[in-house]
C-alpha cells in the first residue's frame, strides 16, 4: 500500500508530461555498467552529437573558445547578424557618478541578535552610487567580425535572404563549417578557437567576395553598465577610441581605450586581400576586401599588448583539432546507447553538450557568470561566488580538474578583501562576498550582502582537491582558505542560553531568497553546511597533524538540529508553512541530502521531505539547477526511477536547445549545465555510503544501461 501511495503522489505531480516508466520502482535486475578505460567508443559517443542547424535563431549561436575566450557565431559563420565576443579579462566601469567616491558608501547597520552589524546593502539616499556599485564593473564584448553581403540588386543583404542554410560544429575537433546561399550564389565557412590564445581564424570561399559582394567588417563598440545582453553600443563612437596601426601589408593592430580600459586586438589576413579603414564618421569601422573567392584571416584579442605575430588559419585548425580530440578522450564519458528508455538520447546529447560549452565558456582564470561567455544577461556578467559550486565543482567528479583549477586560485588572490568584511562586520576569519567582479567588490543590494551559503564552499571545494590528491602538497595549498573560512564559520552562529544551542539568525537570505532576511532563523540548508564545514575543517586539522579547535567543536557539537514540521523537514525553522506557502524558488531543504552528504541529516526524513517537495512544490516557478539538486536527492534516498525523470522534467525552466545552451535563469543558464554534469556522475560513480551496485542512481529495472569510464564518486 505504501508504495501505491507513493506512486499515484508522484503521478499526479508529473502526470502526462513525462513519457515514462512510473516514477518509483527499483526492480532487481542489475542496470549494466563497464567501468574500464577505453571501453567506450568515444569518438561515436561524442560526433553522434555533433550540433546541425539548418535555420537562424539568436539563441542557437554555435561558439568556439577556450574558457578564457568564446566567440559565438550565426549561421554565416561569423557575427553578421547576432553573437558575441567575450572573454574572462574584459571588463570596463563606467565612469563614477558626478561628485560619487566608492568609499563613500554608506553600509547599513542591521540587528544581529542584539548587535549592530554593518552591510553593503541599499543606501536610499546614495541611489546613483548605489547602482553604479551594482553594474560596475562589467563585462565587456570585445568586438564584432561580420560578413558585409550585397544582394545582387545592390541592396544590403539581411538575414531572410540567406537560403540552403546548412551549419555543423564538429565536436571531436571543435570546427565550425556553415554553408549558405545569397542569390543561388553559396558561400562556405569554416571557423576556428585557438585553444592556446584568444583568436579566432576563418576561412572563407564565395564568388562573391570577387565581384565585391562579401566583405569582412571589424567592428569595435562601447558598452554601458545596463544589466542585459543588449548593453552593447555600436553608435556611440566619441565615448571610445580606436588606433590602428598597419604593420606591412597583411596584419593590422588595434588599440582600444573606453574610459580607464583599454585592450588591443589583431588582424592578419591571406594574400590578394586588403584592409580599409576607419570608415568616415565611425572610427571603429574597419572593411577587409578580398580581390580572390579564397579568404583566410585571424582575429587575436589581448588584455595588453598585441603579438607581432598571428598563427595561420592551417595552425589553428591543426591545434583545434589535437585540443578537442585530446579532450574528449580523456576525463569522464558516460555512454546511454544501450538503455531501453527511449529517452536515453536527449540525456546523452545534454551531457556531451554541456560538457563542451562548459570548457568553452567556464574553465577560465575567474569563476564563471551565469550566463557564461555568450552574452552578459543577468547581473553584467558578474560572477556569483555562491553560484561557483554548481558552475564548476563537475570537473572533479569528471575527472578535469586541471580546468577548474584555472580559476580556484582566485579565491587566494581576494582573501584580503573576504577578511576585510569579515573584520568590518565584527566577525573572525573571512566572509565571502557574492556578487562580484574581478576586484572582488560586493555589488551592492538587498540580498547580496547577506547571502551566507556560499561560506562553506571553500572547504568543499578542498575536500573535492584532497580526493583527487591526497597529499601534502593540497593539505598546504587549500590550508589559509578552510581554516579562514571556518572561523568565521564557527563565529557567526549565536549561542541561545535558554535552549542550549547556536543558531543561525538574522539577517540572512536564504538559498531560495524568498523570504525576508531580518525573519531567517535557522534555515535546513545553511545549517547543514555549516555541520560540513565545521567537520571537514577539524579533519583537515587532523590531516595536518594539529589539534582540534575547540571552538569549532563547540559550535559543531552545539548547532541547532535542522527544523522540521511533523516528520519532514522545512525551509527554516522560522517557516513551518513551507508547503503552503514557500513552495517555490529552489527547494534547498532537499539538498542538506543530496548535492550535500547529509550532515545532521536523517535518511527516512529526507526521503519524506523529497516526496513531499516532489508533491507540492510549484515547478514553473524554479531555477535549472534545482532539477539536479532534486536528482541527486532522489538517487540517495533510492528514487531512481524520479532521479532520471528530473534530470528531463519537461518544464520551460529546465530545457537545453539545439547547441546545449539551457534555460533556467537569465538565458542561457550555465548552472544548468554544470548542475546535470554534477548529478549523473554521482548517480552513475555513486556518493560516499552509496549502496554496492552499479551504477547505484540509475534505475536497477535493466531500462537504463549506463556505461561510464573516468569518473569520481562525490561525497
Amino acid at each position: 500500500m505504501k508504495k501505491l501511495f507513493l506512486l499515484s503522489l508522484l503521478v499526479f505531480v508529473f502526470g502526462a508530461a513525462i513519457q515514462a516508466k512510473p516514477l518509483i520502482g527499483s526492480g532487481d535486475s542489475s542496470t549494466e555498467t563497464i567501468q574500464k578505460t577505453g571501453s567506450i567508443d568515444r569518438y561515436a559517443l561524442v560526433t553522434r552529437h555533433n550540433i546541425v542547424v539548418s535555420k537562424p535563431d539568436k539563441k542557437v549561436a554555435l561558439q568556439v573558445g577556450n574558457g578564457e575566450f568564446a566567440f559565438s557565431v550565426d549561421v554565416t559563420g561569423l557575427q553578421t547578424f547576432y553573437g558575441s565576443t567575450l572573454s574572462q579579462w574584459g571588463w570596463h566601469s563606467s565612469p563614477l557618478p558626478k561628485g560619487e567616491k566608492i568609499e563613500d558608501y554608506r553600509w547599513q547597520d542591521w540587528d544581529h541578535a542584539g548587535r549592530k552589524v554593518p552591510y553593503m546593502t541599499v543606501s536610499p539616499n546614495q541611489k546613483a552610487l548605489e547602482e553604479w556599485l551594482y553594474y560596475n564593473p562589467h563585462r565587456l564584448p570585445l568586438g564584432r567580425l561580420m560578413m558585409l553581403l550585397t544582394k545582387s540588386d545592390g541592396k544590403p543583404a539581411k538575414l531572410e535572404d540567406l537560403t540552403d542554410i546548412h551549419q555543423e560544429l564538429n565536436l571531436w575537433t571543435g570546427v565550425i563549417t556553415s554553408h549558405f546561399k545569397l542569390d543561388g550564389q553559396p558561400v562556405d565557412v569554416m571557423t576556428l578557437g585557438n585553444p592556446k590564445t584568444d583568436a579566432v581564424s576563418i576561412k572563407i570561399e564565395s564568388s562573391l567576395m570577387s565581384t565585391g559582394r562579401l566583405q569582412i567588417a571589424l567592428d569595435f563598440p562601447y558598452v554601458d553598465g545596463s544589466d542585459s545582453p543588449g548593453n552593447t553600443i555600436w553608435n556611440t563612437p566619441e565615448a571610445h577610441q580606436t588606433v590602428m596601426t598597419l604593420r606591412g601589408a597583411n596584419h593590422a593592430d588595434f588599440a582600444r581605450t573606453l574610459d580607464t580600459t583599454s585592450y588591443s586586438a589583431s588582424l592578419s589576413w591571406s594574400a590578394k586581400a586588403s584592409l580599409q579603414g576607419p570608415e568616415t564618421g565611425n572610427p571603429h569601422h574597419y572593411i577587409l576586401n578580398s580581390q580572390s573567392k579564397d579568404l583566410e584571416f585571424t582575429c587575436e584579442f589581448n588584455k595588453k599588448i598585441a603579438p607581432k605575430k598571428l598563427p595561420t588559419f592551417a595552425h589553428v585548425k591543426k591545434a583545434s583539432a589535437a585540443y578537442w580530440s585530446q579532450f574528449w578522450q580523456h576525463g569522464g564519458a558516460i555512454d546511454l546507447s544501450g538503455s531501453k528508455d527511449p529517452r536515453w538520447f536527449e540525456l546523452e546529447r545534454r551531457i556531451v553538450l554541456s560538457q563542451y560549452l562548459m570548457t568553452v565558456n567556464e574553465a577560465g582564470s575567474l569563476p564563471p557568470p551565469e550566463s557564461g561567455l555568450v552574452n552578459s544577461s543577468g547581473w553584467s556578467g558578474k560572477f556569483h561566488l555562491e553560484m561557483y559550486w554548481w558552475h564548476a565543482a563537475h570537473y572533479a567528479l569528471w575527472d578535469r580538474w586541471p580546468l577548474w583549477d584555472r580559476s580556484l586560485g582566485y579565491l587566494k588572490s581576494i582573501v584580503p578583501q573576504a577578511h576585510a568584511i569579515a573584520e568590518k562586520q565584527g566577525y573572525k576569519g573571512i566572509r565571502w562576498p557574492k556578487m562580484i567582479g574581478p576586484e572582488a567588490r560586493e555589488s551592492s543590494n538587498n540580498i547580496n550582502p547577506v547571502l551566507i551559503w556560499q561560506q562553506p564552499h571553500p572547504i568543499f571545494y578542498a575536500e573535492l582537491d584532497y580526493r583527487a590528491h591526497p597529499n601534502k602538497k593540497t593539505l598546504e595549498k587549500w590550508r589559509e582558505l578552510v581554516f579562514s573560512t571556518a572561523e568565521f564559520m564557527a563565529d557567526f552562529p549565536v549561542w541561545n542560553e535558554a535552549k542550549k544551542r547556536y543558531e543561525l539568525l538574522p539577517p540572512i537570505k536564504t538559498v531560495p531568497e524568498n523570504t525576508e532576511p531580518e525573519d531567517v532563523i535557522n534555515p535546513a540548508f545553511e545549517l547543514s553546511y555549516w555541520r560540513f564545514g565545521l567537520r571537514t575543517a577539524q579533519l583537515w586539522r587532523e590531516r595536518l597533524k594539529l589539534s582540534r579547535d575547540e571552538k569549532w567543536d563547540k559550535v559543531l557539537n552545539g548547532l541547532s538540529p535542522l527544523p522540521t514540521n511533523g516528520n519532514v523537514y522545512v525551509m527554516e525553522e522560522s517557516q513551518p508553512d513551507t508547503y503552503e506557502k514557500h513552495n517555490y524558488g529552489h527547494p534547498s531543504l532537499i539538498g542538506t541530502y543530496g548535492m550535500l552528504p547529509g550532515d545532521g541529516v536523517d535518511p527516512e526524513f529526507a526521503k519524506r521531505t523529497l516526496l513531499k517537495v516532489a508533491q507540492t512544490w510549484k515547478w514553473n516557478q524554479t531555477w535549472g539547477w534545482d532539477f539536479p539538486m532534486m536528482a541527486m536527492s532522489a538517487a540517495k534516498v533510492g528514487e531512481r526511477q524520479l532521479a532520471v525523470d528530473m534530470l528531463l522534467y519537461p518544464t520551460y525552466g529546465f530545457q537545453f536547445n539545439n547547441c546545449g545552451l539551457a534555460t533556467g535563469g537569465p538565458f542561457p543558464y550555465f548552472p544548468s549545465n554544470g548542475g546535470l554534469l554534477y548529478a549523473v556522475a554521482l548517480m552513475a560513480a555513486g556518493w560516499d555510503g552509496a549502496p554496492n551496485i552499479p551504477n547505484p542512481g540509475f534505475p536497477q529495472d535493466g531500462s537504463w544501461v549506463v556505461k561510464w569510464e573516468g569518473l569520481k564518486k562525490a561525497p
